[in-house]
């Protein structure tokens, strides 16, 4: 695909560098480094530093992004952030080391010893089998300290009982206590042991595919982490085959939850191709088929749906759980609905194994993924695996358009629930999608959105077929099929399109429309169009420019710079699309 835009060389003079700290080869401007680390644990980071690059890459495994404008990014190092950082084996002394490394001046005491306060808060509390009682656990604390303070706190009271060296709580508050005491401050290591579950022979079809290194590596890290936590990989880095690899070093029966119907079958499709695993021995358990299988799928909808006289009163989770799986992977776990963190509690004894693109979660519930599934076993960076051509190189360009003047009143007096709806309807955004369609005369453009009635307008533009919810399952597959074999080279996706589409072919796509600000909506989009391809891919989002639109694009961005994108902002002017003016750089 020709490029569009123009190529840019970063980077500073080669005769300014300090020396190299943890593997990071961070060059100097003046001196001067590329961060700013404040006592409130905020770090200030300039982006046209040429040390930007090196540090963005640093913080990226203890901190968490905040705001991306144009020219200082500010991050946070947060409690979570940096448990999980403790997770993947980084030690407190290693954090500080990479932030002296990018700092502009010394830091703040502090700021060093709450990193050493927190990080050291890892593993302080233990969860262990006792012996002879199937009943009980312990909660070992490891200072006496904390174990008189646990021991005062009355919400704890109802869940353990003093005993030796920490407390005992009956095995059933498992998950209870592990959340408790995550919000106290404590993240609990949970090494009481896992049920085995029913064995279950899997083989890799090794003639069929290789696994990639890093594949195997995150499969390992879960596995050697006692069988509970999250690997994070862009979309389209196969983090199925993650899960195939770790069912294959763990030899026992799975039950793998889903974000809808179209991603089940996905998954069903790739266990029968690539692995040795027979038709019987994989089913998708729906409300019409109630059967279980050795591999079993289902949706995170039907397993939290309320009804039935079990133990929990969701009826589906009742018949579920009582199998002897040896393995629950949870896919697209930032997607995680909060009646699952209940139900989740509850399968404690179970190898659980959550694959997700991006930690983020806008209800703010990250730390309930670390309490129940585990902390973060393992991640790569986006830009890393782009540049081993294991995804593909992408650019990520927002288009800023007008807002017609038919609705600019409209817009104006509208509520605030309204305004997002009346800025994605603005028809100047078909005209724009129009422009941009023709300039990739025969690419594979997906369309995608939030709001339905832009998207059949959509539809009708481009001579494409629109998939919604509301589109019926054999009718959808036979669209991504079309698209697949070359038949359909344009396609309009609504939200359906968000999670778990199998489209590789794509290199194009346009996103019209979003939902408020969703960094992780922004994750599974870019998902759809990074298979590693020839020639790259291009994201597109049309903004309707100076409304609630453009202000939820920029929290969106947030996600893309997390993941080391730079993105251009290009202008359209309906007298003069485009406007041939150079693309911005942020």
């Amino acid at each position: 695909m020709a490029g569009f835009f123009p190529t840019f060389a970063w980077g500073g003079p080669e005769a300014s560098r300090q020396p190299p700290v943890l593997g990071l080869d961070v060059p100097a401007m003046d001196a001067e480094r590329a961060a700013i680390v404040q006592g409130d644990r905020s770090v200030l980071l300039e982006v046209d530093h040429p040390g930007y690059e090196a540090a963005r890459d640093a913080l990226a495994r203890f901190a968490e992004i905040e705001k991306s404008p144009e020219h200082v990014h500010t991050y946070r190092i947060s409690d979570l952030s940096l448990w999980n950082a403790a997770a993947t084996g980084m030690g407190a002394e290693e954090v500080i080391e990479a932030l002296s490394a990018i700092s502009r001046f010394a830091l703040p005491e502090h700021v060093c010893h709450e990193i050493r306060d927190q990080m050291q808060r890892y593993g302080l509390c233990s969860l262990h089998l006792v012996t002879g009682d199937p009943q009980h656990l312990r909660l070992r604390v490891a200072e006496p300290l904390v174990r008189e303070r646990l021991g005062a706190d009355a919400k704890l009271a109802d869940l353990m009982r003093p005993a030796p060296d920490g407390f005992l709580l009956q095995t059933r508050y498992r998950g209870a206590i592990k959340q408790a005491l995550l919000k106290l401050g404590y993240p609990v290591t949970d090494e009481a042991g896992l049920q085995p579950g029913e064995p279950l022979p899997v083989a890799l079809r090794d003639e069929r595919f290789t696994p990639y290194d890093y594949q195997r590596q995150a499969a390992r890290a879960f596995v050697d982490s006692g069988g509970h936590g999250v690997v994070a990989l862009p979309c389209g880095a196969g983090k199925t085959i993650v899960a195939m690899v770790a069912m294959e070093a763990l030899q026992t029966r799975t039950m793998i939850l889903t974000s809808g119907k179209e991603a089940c079958q996905q998954w069903r499709r790739e266990l029968l191709d690539k692995t040795q695993l027979s038709e019987e021995q994989v089913c998708i358990y729906d409300s019409r088929k109630k059967t279980t299988a050795a591999v079993t799928l289902t949706t995170y909808h039907l397993f939290a749906r309320k009804g039935g006289g079990g133990a929990t009163g969701h009826v589906h989770f009742d018949r579920l759980a009582g199998e002897p799986w040896g393995l629950v992977v949870y896919d697209e776990v930032h997607l995680l609905p909060a009646p699952i963190f209940r139900l989740t509690a509850e399968l404690q004894a179970r190898r659980r194994l959550g694959l997700t693109a991006t930690l983020v979660r806008e209800d703010g519930r990250a730390g309930d993924v670390f309490a129940l599934i585990g902390p973060k076993r393992f991640d790569m960076p986006w830009r890393q695996l782009e540049a081993s051509g294991h995804i593909a190189a992408a650019t990520c360009i927002e288009l800023r358009v007008p807002l017609c003047e038919t609705l600019r009143t409209p817009y104006a007096v509208a509520p605030l629930r309204e305004q997002p709806r009346v800025a994605a309807e603005n028809p100047l955004k078909l005209r724009a999608l129009r422009d941009l369609v023709e300039r990739h005369p025969g690419e594979r453009v997906l369309v995608i959105g939030s709001y339905l009635e832009p998207l059949e307008a959509a539809g009708a533009l481009l001579d494409a077929p629109v998939v919604t919810g509301k589109t019926a399952h054999r009718e959808r597959e036979r669209c991504y099929a079309d698209f697949r074999s070359g038949k359909l080279r344009r396609l309009v996706l609504s939200r359906v399109g968000n999670f778990a589409i199998d489209l590789p072919e794509a290199n194009v796509l346009v996103q019209i429309s979003g939902t408020m600000g969703s960094r992780q909506e922004e994750a599974q989009r870019l998902g759809r169009v990074l298979r590693p391809k020839p020639g790259g891919a291009l994201f597109y989002s049309i903004v309707t420019r100076d409304t609630v639109d453009q202000k939820h694009a920029l929290h969106r961005q947030l996600f893309l710079t997390e993941q080391g994108y730079r993105y251009y902002i290009e202008d359209w002017d309906a007298d003069d699309a485009p406007t041939g003016r150079p693309p911005q750089l942020h």
